[in-house]
């Protein structure tokens, strides 16, 4: 899930971009609110986290014009405690729902969750690819039974290429699909993490399931190689 944070206390924003990315999520963050429309018009995400008092304009206005350039980016606004005009005017300008501050970081990921799925972007069921199976609910990957351990982004990586099975998946593609759009990341750096998922879960079994394209990417097999 790639998710916008829109919210200018910053010690706020930083707690909330680590914990959202040990998930496994890709978390942007904007400190303003023309920041964030500017993310939110400009990248495809799956949630915006918006906050209502924004320097620039306030969360209203961000989630007001986004609704007006037609985007459907479901939006989480976080409210006052208590504030239920708030919430009501959250509501009445596009949000698809509320939390109210302070609140728990258990909830706030369950409501990304039950947003994104609301929205139709429900986790595929596991991928399997020959006697390799992916589980993106589970977070998990088995390769003949054996369980194979991946860091948060080896496994975005590799769940990334699962879903283009049988497509040339370009280093870029990859990039912007699993890294944050503020970083600036050498496309070598790909190369790096592909490299050790395919040590994983190709050379310690034997196998040859994640291919490289010269010149073009990389190619997951539907067959698990």
């Amino acid at each position: 899930m790639r998710v916008l944070v829109v919210e200018d206390e910053k010690r706020l924003a930083a707690a909330l971009q680590r914990g959202l990315r040990a998930e496994g999520f890709t978390v942007d963050v904007a400190h303003d609110g023309n920041q964030g429309l500017w993310l939110a018009l400009e990248h495809s995400y799956d949630v915006v986290v918006l906050d209502i008092m924004l320097p620039g304009l306030n969360g209203y206005r961000v989630c007001a014009r986004l609704r007006s350039a037609g985007s459907v980016t479901p939006i989480l606004m976080l409210t006052a405690k208590d504030g239920e005009y708030d919430e009501a005017e959250a509501l009445d300008t596009g949000a698809d729902d509320f939390l109210s501050k302070p609140f728990s970081y258990v909830v706030l990921v369950a409501r990304l969750r039950a947003l994104h799925r609301r929205t139709g972007h429900r986790l595929p069921p596991a991928f399997r690819l020959g006697d390799l199976v992916i589980d993106p609910a589970g977070h998990t990957c088995v390769r003949g039974g054996t369980e194979i351990r991946l860091t948060a982004r080896e496994f975005a990586i590799l769940e990334y290429l699962a879903r283009r099975t049988g497509e040339v998946v370009s280093k870029r593609e990859i990039l912007e699909h699993v890294w944050d759009s503020a970083f600036e990341a050498d496309p070598n750096l790909v190369e790096v993490h592909v490299s050790a998922v395919r040590r994983k879960i190709d050379t310690a079994f034997g196998r040859c399931a994640l291919e490289t394209i010269r010149g073009a990417g990389y190619r997951l097999a539907a067959d698990g190689g």
